[in-house]
């Protein structure tokens, strides 16, 4: 399988149009810009509103029919850097460009880990 390209546009939410194709991937990269962020930072229990405009520096994560599980580093007009997980609310504003490698279906899925206390990936090999 190879690598695919997917264009989001202005008013879309980030992490629900991920999800919404509920399909079985990973985001290598991604870029564009935001005009409104909700990041959770690392051991907060909630996430953060950032105000926009914000420029993609990096996204990345998985994504699987249970949920996506995404991080990205964001930076405001002026260059201030903010990173976390991605929550619902991250605004596309003018274009969000992502480079998206599928697996099979089935490979990859999210099941409640007592360690950790949230859904973590399984990988599932044929």
């Amino acid at each position: 399988m190879g690598f695919e390209a997917l264009r989001l546009h202005p008013g879309d939410d980030l992490r629900g149009a991920l999800e919404a194709a509920a399909r079985t991937a990973f985001v290598v990269a991604g870029l564009g810009s935001l005009s409104a962020a909700q990041l959770r930072f690392a051991g907060e229990p909630g996430p953060a509103a950032l105000a926009g405009p914000l420029e993609i520096l990096t996204l990345s994560g998985s994504l699987t029919p249970d949920g996506a599980h995404l991080h990205a580093s964001v930076a405001d007009a002026a260059g201030r850097v903010y990173g976390g997980h991605v929550c619902a609310g991250c605004l596309v504003r003018t274009t969000a460009e992502l480079l998206i490698a599928p697996l099979p279906p089935g490979a990859l899925a999210r099941a409640w880990d007592p360690a950790t206390g949230h859904a973590e990936l399984v990988v599932r090999r044929a």
